[in-house]
């Protein structure tokens, strides 16, 4: 398959503008965001499709939660940004997403609070839903935290959201004794109290990375010392059991591990070696494979036909700090990847959509805090038009 690069950035016309008579949502107190805090993608996938077909990028700033969307499906033009601000004066410390089967999209806020005197500064996860593509999201809402003790919330990891078969939003996060905590809302929609998987021995030492197969069984996934943890649910009201027979050895770059699904029942894991920065690619039962492409950062997967192959299509941040993409057949490392740079330097990890027309979509945030877009062309392979600027907050 032909894998070509876009060129570099032009400016759309009316990017990030809101059609007339339409104004950007923004809700929450305070001053617009500085030149300092410029926004940064969430974790997991941050460009996502709703309902409607159409696209929304999601990121975050200290205190706010931004999103940019489609104005139609397979655009080019976009609305936004949008900003949902924390309440109390809080400052967002990480923040993930993830998609219901029925479009809703949750997130998920790890929040400091101000201090009191003498004291130390209170810190909480914060829960939204943005049940409508486009539209305002509802408040944020405090779903507590593991720990009543501020000086052992304060050691927790980043988050990772789910979203189980059932459409409940699960929130896990790496605590500070080196355990996984979790909490779930249940079918009704109520959050139950927190959980918490003990690591034996070996205790988790970065962001956990959670995956919901095709058959509703959730991987749960955590780095340790030379060794990557993993635990299944096989419901989404099930304990979460150790699979020690799926663990392999590996020294990952922390917060680095993603996944697709690649078959029935099946997951194929992505990481980069804590040593080399190169990509890994790996499944139950077999060793993992080096797929080149050094870099930072996690990467963004995408699996869909590509000239009517079952490819998996990776994007990352490579050494340079520009999106750096590859796709390969589907389950076959061993056919090799090339890794082809695209654009401008950018901040955080791009990330991989399909728009509402079927097309690859490639989205990354622009040194200066702007969303900027690039879409597969109408022709054979996977070649990519210019990129777009579509605006900054």
């Amino acid at each position: 398959m032909a894998l070509r690069s876009a060129r570099t950035s032009k400016r759309a016309d009316g990017g990030g503008r809101p059609p007339a008579g339409q104004q950007p949502h923004t809700r929450g107190r305070g001053a617009p965001a500085g030149p300092g805090d410029l926004p940064e993608p969430v974790s997991g996938a941050w460009l996502l499709r709703g309902r409607t077909g159409r696209l929304t990028a999601y990121a975050h700033t200290g205190d706010s939660l931004l999103w940019w969307t489609e104005t139609a499906v397979g655009g080019p033009r976009w609305t936004g940004p949008g900003r949902l601000r924390l309440p109390s004066r809080g400052t967002v410390l990480s923040m993930a997403a993830t998609r219901t089967a029925e479009g809703y999209v949750h997130l998920v806020a790890l929040r400091r609070r101000p201090a009191p005197e003498g004291g130390r500064a209170p810190i909480d996860f914060l829960h939204a839903v943005q049940y409508q593509t486009g539209r305002a999201l509802r408040d944020w809402q405090s779903i507590g935290s593991p720990y009543r003790d501020h000086a052992k919330a304060a050691r927790m990891g980043e988050p990772s959201a789910l979203a189980d078969a059932e459409s409940g939003l699960h929130a896990y996060v790496r605590n500070a004794e080196g355990r996984v905590s979790y909490r779930q809302q249940s079918p009704k929609g109520r959050f139950e109290d927190w959980g918490n998987a003990r690591v034996e021995g070996v205790p988790v030492t970065g962001q956990v990375h959670t995956a919901l197969r095709d058959d509703g069984v959730i991987e749960v996934y955590g780095p340790a010392a030379g060794r990557v943890l993993h635990w299944r649910r096989a419901t989404h009201d099930a304990a979460l059991a150790r699979v020690e027979d799926e663990e392999p050895e590996a020294a990952l770059q922390p917060g680095s591990l993603s996944s697709e699904r690649t078959g029935p029942g099946r997951l194929t894991c992505y990481w980069r070696d804590g040593a080399t920065t190169r990509v890994s690619a790996w499944r139950p039962g077999a060793e993992p494979a080096d797929l080149g492409g050094p870099g930072s950062g996690p990467l963004s997967v995408l699996r869909t036909p590509v000239d009517g192959v079952d490819c998996v299509i990776l994007a990352g941040q490579g050494q340079d700090g520009r999106p750096a993409l590859a796709a390969y057949p589907t389950e076959d490392e061993a056919a090799g990847v090339t890794w082809v740079p695209s654009g401008e330097p950018c901040r955080g990890t791009p990330a991989l959509a399909l728009d509402g027309e079927g097309r690859v979509v490639l989205a990354a945030l622009g040194a200066d805090g702007s969303l900027r877009v690039t879409r597969q062309k109408p022709e054979q392979g996977l070649a990519l038009e210019a990129w777009t600027t579509v605006g900054t907050p």
